[in-house]
């Protein structure tokens, strides 16, 4: 793995495609433990690409390594480390016959659970091979090796070191220091050439167990990752692991950029809300799962109303709660809050910074506020806008055209390059306005809405009198 990481950067090669942003952080710290022949442990919250990067580590190895033929620990035709090999070696000589195995076939991994036992990992006796061969049990080839000796000259991942049970996380000591592996009472020493990589959530966030500190002492590297640092880097990793290229017969979904960074922007928001556990984390899932929902909602929207074509809507994020619920952990005030009200807040706060980085703020009362005067005043003046889920796209860009100012805003601060993209911003407008607190809006059934003016919508929400219903 050495000799062709050094190759790979001498020719200035990528070494990791499809990991992004973890070009100036994890990456060098990756090989630099590869060039020093360490073992590794990713440290990170979910959904930070661990496994991810642990299964592209075989593409350093070489591409077909020579073992002798039939071998269950790969032993190397020079240097054989099993009864088997020797034999054959000592039998056959230089006529000994040979296997090429693939990269492929030189990794392993393992799911730490908790009925993960020493004999899954490293072996044990095999009394069924013992008596259908009638060997004694003080006969080598009575061994029945684990997937770690399996994977010898390779490489062997563990996922989720915590939730192995200590006294196993014992049992990989001798791999990781000596590098050999000692079955039940044999005292036969197998040297091993291994490459060990971990995986784990940190320690303060799992409750299921722990790194035994021994183990901890013996792992060379302890390489922390990370989430993206920035919108675009959030924005790049969605838009690459996403469902976005459906190759059915489903209408077309177009989406927005400014969707993309709503979408991204909730997950930044839940990584820094109060109602949300931090020590959990915001996986990069989440935007995933909101960005297939959201092209869902449209898939839908545009089949109903008989369309081939549609384009994704900011009222669509109304829709995306089951994708959010799921993917994060409440604190008790988020608890107290509900879950779907926190995924609304969340939304209504992506909406509020993203709108700021194309349009005029409107929390600013001086700047700001002063470009949507005709807008507000048209809807002071007792006008509303209705907005039904599945409405055409030609009846939704209507009924937003009779907001006087509202084009004229999109027109001049963010106008987009087609024609069908200015509904979309004159819809993102008026929910910017609303979660800005400066248009009211009352929600019917389902995801219909009704945007007012902010002071109608306070009174129309406090009803009559007692005496007048009487």
């Amino acid at each position: 793995m050495r000799r062709n990481l050094l190759a790979k950067l001498r020719r200035n090669e990528t070494i990791f495609p499809g990991i992004i942003g973890f070009d100036h952080t994890v990456i060098p710290q990756v090989q630099n433990a590869i060039l020093g022949r360490h073992d590794i442990i990713l440290l990170g919250l979910r959904g930070q690409a661990k496994s991810r990067l642990t299964r592209m580590l075989p593409d350093l190895l070489d591409e077909y390594l020579p073992i002798i033929a039939s071998s269950e620990v790969n032993d190397d035709p020079l240097a054989p480390i099993s009864k088997y090999g020797r034999e054959r070696i000592a039998t056959h000589g230089d006529g000994t016959p040979i296997a090429w195995i693939h990269r492929s076939e030189r990794y392993g991994e393992k799911l730490a659970t908790p009925d993960t036992s020493i004999a899954d990992l490293v072996g044990d006796i095999d009394p069924i091979k013992a008596a259908h061969r009638r060997l004694t049990y003080a006969d080598e080839e009575v061994i029945h090796f684990g997937i770690i000796p399996r994977t010898n000259r390779g490489i062997f991942a563990i996922n989720e070191l915590p939730d192995l049970q200590a006294r196993i996380q014992v049992g990989l000591l001798n791999i990781m220091e000596e590098q050999d592996i000692q079955i039940r009472g044999f005292n036969i020493r197998f040297p091993l050439d291994v490459m060990m990589v971990f995986t784990a959530n940190p320690e303060d966030y799992t409750n299921r167990g722990n790194i035994i500190t021994p183990l901890k002492d013996r792992i060379d590297s302890q390489i922390i990752t990370h989430y993206p640092k920035t919108i675009e880097t959030g924005m790049a990793i969605t838009r690459q692991e996403a469902w976005q290229a459906r190759g059915d017969d489903a209408p077309k979904v177009i989406v927005p950029g400014f969707m993309y960074e709503a979408i991204e922007q909730i997950a930044f928001e839940a990584r820094k809300s109060e109602f949300v556990d931090q020590r959990s984390g915001v996986s990069v899932r989440m935007t995933r799962s909101v960005l297939e929902e959201v092209i869902s909602v449209a898939e839908r929207r545009s089949l109903i109303a008989g369309e081939g074509t549609t384009v994704a809507r900011i009222s669509d994020l109304e829709c995306i709660e089951p994708a959010i619920t799921g993917k994060i952990e409440l604190v008790y005030e988020g608890e107290q809050e509900g879950a779907g009200n926190v995924a609304q807040v969340l939304i209504g706060r992506a909406v509020r910074t993203i709108f700021a980085r194309h349009f005029p703020d409107p929390s600013e009362k001086q700047g700001g506020r002063k470009a949507y005067g005709r807008i507000l005043q048209w809807f002071v003046s007792g006008n509303s806008v209705s907005l039904l889920p599945h409405t055409s796209a030609g009846s939704y860009g209507k009924a937003l055209a009779r907001v006087d100012g509202l084009r004229e805003v999109v027109a001049t601060h963010a106008p987009p390059k087609r024609r069908a993209g200015y509904a979309p911003l004159m819809g993102f407008v008026l929910e910017a306005l609303h979660q800005h607190s400066l248009l009211g809006k009352e929600r019917g059934s389902g995801t219909d809405a009704t945007y007012t003016d902010l002071m109608g919508s306070v009174l129309s929400s406090i009803g009559p009198p007692d005496d007048e219903e009487d």
